[in-house]
């Protein structure tokens, strides 16, 4: 029996080493005079990523350039098949002063991973498809092995985005392949980002949607003040993309939480930011609560 562990052990450290080497990353730089970072995705990158550059304003932060380069609905495959084809489906967002501009509707993904010598990428797949391994599998090797030739700069961190669960009430169409349960959902989520995280060699993971299921166990939530049948429920807008307010200010929370504080120091704990330049404003009460729920997800990951 003791022969059998120490092959087994064996075995899976090779297993550990091999996926290393054959997806090698970086750290995440430290203290760099400029921060770069590129979000590679789809609609829910898009409000994973909304009002960074608020936070990082209120934290007095202003050497951090992000941008989004996205499709709705764009998978794992679907990236890697906008790059074969070379095709300009993307639409570019890019903040260098704390606030979004519009680069491009009509980019292609090259346009994006060469426009900066990024120090950090983000990736992420479909919410529909983000239970499902197996599509892991078969394209995050691809898309990463894209990043690595394409980008300007060899040492980029490459960090998976974990997406969140639908509302209980969704009508979303994939909603079904979880049977219509978002705890199964959230399950299923969890347990495919934390084996890519050690088959893709991803260490870093923002976890945006463990932070979006502890704000559900919150007063943040909204089931108990709105009709069940509404699709305005569970911190989304429509059952599936998350609400204007809390939802994305979490989001937000959350990648601040785990790509600003340890590169340039600062924690979202604390941050001033309150929506004020948006018609969603939030009391300084619930900010610090959206905070805590974003810090205790990012706690989970490390």
């Amino acid at each position: 029996m003791r022969r059998i562990l120490i092959i087994a052990a064996a075995l899976m450290m090779a297993a550990v080493v091999s996926a290393q080497e054959a997806f090698k990353n970086y750290p995440l730089p430290q203290k760099p005079d400029t921060l770069r970072i590129l979000a590679v995705g789809n609609s829910f990158s898009d409000d994973g990523t909304e009002y960074i550059p608020g936070l990082l304003e209120a934290a007095g932060i202003h050497n951090v350039i992000i941008a989004r380069l996205y499709i709705g609905g764009c998978s794992l495959e679907r990236h890697c098949k906008e790059y074969e084809e070379g095709t300009k489906d993307y639409v570019y967002y890019k903040s260098t002063g704390n606030k979004w501009v519009t680069v491009s509707k009509n980019a292609t993904i090259l346009d994006g991973l060469k426009d900066e010598p990024w120090d950090i990428i983000t990736v992420q797949e479909v919410s529909n498809n983000s239970g499902t391994y197996d599509t892991y599998q078969l394209w995050a090797p691809k898309l990463i092995s894209i990043i690595r030739k394409e980008v300007t700069n060899p040492n980029a961190s490459i960090v998976w985005h974990m997406t969140w669960a639908y509302a209980s009430n969704s009508d979303h169409g994939a909603f079904k392949f979880y049977n219509h349960d978002q705890d199964v959902m959230y399950q299923s989520i969890l347990d495919c980002v934390t084996k890519a995280r050690a088959d893709f060699n991803v260490p870093v993971v923002i976890p945006s949607g463990v932070a979006v299921q502890i704000a559900r166990g919150t007063r943040l939530n909204n089931q108990d003040r709105v009709s069940p049948d509404t699709k305005v429920y569970q911190l989304t807008r429509d059952g599936f993309h998350l609400s204007r307010q809390h939802g994305r200010y979490i989001a937000a929370c959350v990648w601040f939480e785990t790509l600003i504080k340890p590169t340039l120091g600062k924690s979202v704990m604390g941050n001033p930011y309150l929506l004020e330049d948006t018609e969603y404003s939030i009391t300084r009460k619930d900010a610090k609560l959206c905070q805590k729920c974003a810090v205790k997800a990012v706690a989970t990951f490390k």
